[in-house]
């Protein structure tokens, strides 16, 4: 790709989210006013479009279709550093199936139909019409990149584009054996000493369970609606010290399911700490 900068243009043009990326494969790391989400990130994380400062931050969220911001003066030094371009499949309304060895290539051969492909360094992206969630290691070598991910630009690819099948959707649905259920919370509840606000446990309940449905409900925006459901239960209820490390596990339990790493769990519960001033 000799210029990656003009190519990014006339993707974005043509209606492809894009955004820079690095030598090592992955997007630019989040501007100073925004590092480790500071920001809270974007009001709806999951709809391409710049994020809220000028920067690409927020990885996969950055992509935009937008060529004034892919071609404009904030973004010129990140393209002139970009060895590649990465989009957002979900947000072109596709789904790559990422084969990263010939094993998983001769899986998918077996058990997918045919549809656009693309070489890539080690194996194939098989791209359909149609998003879906985006889960690693559904196979072994097999990525599925979507919603709320990016994949690398490598060209137009060959072949007719086919729909999502089945069989990628049975491989992205959450399987409640898949769930780290026992799983320790990785964050400590709040040490309390304020004022309690509960009246019975009753009330301390209802308020984790609202936020569990908040969570679960959340049609998009999903990063976004974490963190600001985080910080309403801090708010509410973090002061005091009624709140344990198994209420805190709901939360996170209910983020993962919806998609959410345990790391941006962390993130998000950790800011919204700091905004609160806990």
């Amino acid at each position: 790709m000799n210029n990656i900068p003009t190519t990014a243009l006339g993707l974005a043009e043509q209606g492809l989210p894009v955004l820079p990326l690095r030598a090592d494969k992955r997007p630019f790391g989040n501007c100073r006013a925004c590092e480790d989400l500071a920001c809270g990130g974007r009001p709806n994380m999951r709809a391409p479009g710049p994020c809220a400062c000028p920067w690409p931050c927020h990885g996969w969220a950055a992509a935009t279709t937008d060529p004034g911001i892919v071609g404009s003066s904030q973004w010129a030094a990140a393209w002139r550093r970009a060895r590649a371009i990465g989009y957002h499949p979900g947000g072109a309304g596709v789904t790559v199936v990422d084969l990263d060895n010939q094993t998983a290539i001769d899986w998918a051969r077996s058990v997918l139909p045919s549809t656009t492909t693309v070489a890539t360094t080690r194996g194939q992206h098989w791209i359909y019409r149609g998003a879906v969630r985006s889960v690693n290691a559904v196979r072994d070598g097999v990525d599925i990149k979507s919603l709320m991910s990016y994949a690398r630009w490598l060209g137009p690819g060959t072949g007719a584009m086919a729909d999502v099948p089945a069989a990628v959707h049975e491989l992205v649905k959450v399987k409640p054996a898949a769930r780290p259920a026992s799983r320790a919370v990785a964050v400590p509840a709040p040490a309390g000493g304020g004022k309690c606000p509960h009246r019975s446990p009753v009330y301390l309940e209802r308020g984790i369970a609202m936020a569990e449905q908040r969570i679960s409900t959340a049609a998009s925006g999903v990063h976004a609606a974490v963190y600001r459901t985080f910080l309403a239960v801090l708010a509410a209820h973090g002061r005091c010290g009624c709140l344990t490390e198994a209420h805190v596990g709901r939360l996170f339990m209910a983020a993962q399911a919806k998609g959410e790493s345990v790391r941006h769990c962390e993130t998000a519960w950790s800011n919204a700490s700091v905004a609160l001033g806990m």
